[in-house]
C-alpha cells in the first residue's frame, strides 16, 4: 500500500513537472535557438560566474535544437542557374567583345538591341550604365550564348547600374574581385525609371548585396522578374553593411522565382544578413519556387541568418514609397520556397499587412516569425521544422499547416525531419509522407515550366509532392560548399 502511494505520488509529481514544462515552454515567444544567443549576451560583462552559465545555457539551447550537419550540395539541383537552359533570341544582333565594346554598346543602345557577348573575360573598373529605354515590345538585351562563355570580373562597387526601363542580362557570370572585399556591394543595383528589368539564368557570386533595388527621383522600378540564378558568396562578407543577395527595396510587382541563393554569410557590424527581403512600402511582390540555403558548410558559422523576409529589419522613411513605411509590405506572396540551415528565423514578416505565406518547406530553421499590430499574415500547407510565432501582437491566420512546437522544441524533438529520408544528408525524399490538401494555383518547387500550378489538384503540404523533380541525381552528392 506504501509502495502504491509513494509511486502515485512520484507519477503526480512527473506529471505536474511535464505539465509546466509544456505550460512555460509554449508560452515562450523564441525558441531555443534564439534564446541561447539572447542569454549568453545578457550574462557577458557581469560576474565571471555568471558569464560562465550564460555560455553554459547557451550551449545548452544549441544542443536542444541541433543544427543539421553534413552540408547540401548545391549543384545536384536544378534550380538556379543551369547550363544548356535555351533562351529565346530576338531584336537587333550586336556583337561585342571586352568590356569597353560592351560600355559603347549599352551607352549607345536602341530599343530592340540584342548585345551578345563573345566568349571570354571581361573585367568592370567603372560601372556599366543601362540608361538608355527599351520598349515593352523592343527591350534591350544583354546576353552570352550559353552559361558561363562571358566570365565578368567586378572591380568596382556597382557593376551594372540600371536607371532605365525594358533591360533584360541573361547568361552572365559575375564574380566579385574588390579590394577590400566589402566593396563590392552589388552585381545589378536597379533603380529610379527601371521598370521591367529582368536578369535571367545568371550566376552573381561575391557581394554583399547581388542585386539591389530601390527608388530614386520619385520612381519606382515596378514589375521586374529575377529568374533562375544562383546567387552565392564563398567566403562571409567582412562588412557592416547589408549583406542581402536581393535587396528590394520600395518597388512592386516583382517576381522572384527559381533562384538558388547560399553563403549569405556576415561577419562584420550586427552579423545579421537576409537571403531575400522585400520592404519600404511595396505591393504585390511574389516570392515563389527559390531554394534558399543560408549556408551550406557542415559547421555552422557564428551571427544571425534569415531565409526569407517581408519588411526585413525596417525601412528609414525617406528611402520608403510613401515617405512613411505604415507598413513596409502589402499584399504581397511567398510560395512553393524551401529554406534550410538558417541560425534565425526561415520567414520573417515585420509590419507588413495582406501577406500570403503558402506551401514553403522550412528545414533546420527557427520557423516562422509574425511581428508587430501591423502584421496581418494567412499561412496554409507549410511544413515548419520550427514554431509558427506571433510576436508584440502580430496577426496570424493559420491553417494546414504542420510545424515544431515550442515544448518540442525545448524537448529536443524535431518530427518534421523525421518525415524525410535523412534530412542531415540533404535525402529530402519522403519517409513519411505528408498529408495532401486542395492547393489551387499554388506553384510546386520541383515542377517545371509553365504548368507549375496544379489547379484542382492535391499537394502535400509544403514545397514539393516530390523532391526528385529539383534533382539531377536521385540521391544528392555530399558536400560542403558551391564550386
Amino acid at each position: 500500500m506504501r509502495v502504491a502511494v509513494v509511486l502515485g505520488g512520484l507519477l503526480a509529481l512527473v506529471l505536474v513537472c511535464v505539465a509546466a514544462f509544456v505550460l512555460v515552454t509554449s508560452r515562450l515567444p523564441v525558441g531555443p535557438r534564439l534564446l541561447g544567443p539572447v542569454l549568453e549576451q545578457r550574462m557577458s560583462g557581469h560576474h565571471p560566474m555568471l558569464e560562465r552559465v550564460g555560455v553554459f545555457l547557451h550551449r545548452m539551447m544549441e544542443s536542444v535544437d541541433e543544427r543539421l550537419g553534413g552540408g547540401f550540395a548545391t549543384e545536384n539541383w536544378t534550380l538556379g542557374a543551369q547550363q544548356g537552359k535555351e533562351l529565346p533570341a530576338s531584336g537587333t544582333r550586336r556583337e561585342v567583345s571586352g568590356t569597353e565594346q560592351l560600355r559603347q554598346a549599352m551607352d549607345t543602345a536602341q530599343p530592340g538591341d540584342d548585345i551578345v557577348l563573345l566568349p571570354g573575360s571581361y573585367v568592370i573598373a567603372s560601372s556599366l550604365n543601362a540608361s538608355r529605354p527599351g520598349l515593352p515590345e523592343r527591350p534591350i538585351t544583354v546576353r552570352a550564348e550559353r552559361l558561363h562563355d562571358a566570365r565578368f570580373e567586378v572591380r568596382v562597387e556597382e557593376g551594372v547600374l540600371v536607371s532605365a526601363p525594358h533591360w533584360r542580362f541573361l547568361n552572365l557570370e559575375m564574380r566579385g574581385a574588390c579590394e577590400p572585399q566589402a566593396a563590392c556591394e552589388h552585381a545589378f543595383h536597379v533603380a529610379g525609371d527601371a521598370r521591367h528589368f529582368m536578369l535571367a539564368n545568371s550566376v552573381l557570386e561575391d557581394f554583399n548585396a547581388h542585386v539591389k533595388v530601390n527608388g530614386a527621383g520619385g520612381r519606382f522600378p515596378d514589375h521586374g522578374l529575377i529568374d533562375s540564378n544562383t546567387l552565392r558568396n564563398r567566403q562571409p562578407r567582412q562588412t557592416d553593411g547589408a549583406v542581402t543577395p536581393i535587396d528590394l527595396v520600395a518597388a512592386s510587382h516583382w517576381r522572384v522565382q527559381g533562384n538558388l541563393i547560399a553563403n549569405f554569410i556576415k561577419a562584420g557590424g550586427d552579423m545579421v544578413s537576409y537571403g531575400i527581403f522585400a520592404k519600404g512600402a511595396g505591393d504585390r511582390n511574389r516570392i515563389d519556387r527559390n531554394l534558399i540555403l543560408c549556408e551550406t558548410g557542415a559547421e555552422p558559422s557564428g551571427g544571425r541568418r534569415i531565409g526569407l523576409s517581408f519588411g526585413g529589419g525596417g525601412t528609414a522613411p525617406a528611402y520608403c514609397r510613401d515617405g512613411r513605411c505604415l507598413t513596409e509590405q502589402e499584399q504581397s506572396s511567398m510560395a512553393a520556397n524551401l529554406v534550410a540551415r538558417c541560425s534565425d528565423a526561415g520567414i520573417y514578416v515585420n509590419r507588413a499587412a495582406g501577406i500570403r505565406l503558402q506551401h514553403n518547406t522550412l528545414l533546420d530553421t527557427a520557423g516562422i516569425q509574425v511581428r508587430f499590430p501591423e502584421s496581418a499574415v494567412y499561412l496554409t500547407g507549410n511544413l515548419v521544422d520550427g514554431a509558427i510565432v506571433s510576436r508584440d501582437d502580430g496577426i496570424v491566420h493559420a491553417a494546414d499547416n504542420i510545424e515544431t512546437h515550442m515544448p518540442q522544441l525545448y524537448a529536443g524533438l524535431h518530427p518534421v525531419r523525421q518525415l524525410f529520408a535523412d534530412a542531415g544528408a540533404a535525402d529530402l525524399s519522403w519517409r513519411s509522407r505528408p498529408r495532401e490538401r486542395a492547393a489551387d494555383g499554388i506553384p510546386d518547387l520541383c515542377v517545371n515550366g509553365e504548368d507549375k500550378a496544379r489547379d484542382g489538384g492535391m499537394r502535400v503540404i509544403g514545397a514539393f509532392n516530390d523532391v526528385a523533380g529539383c534533382l539531377k541525381s536521385p540521391r544528392p552528392p555530399q558536400g560542403t560548399r558551391p564550386d
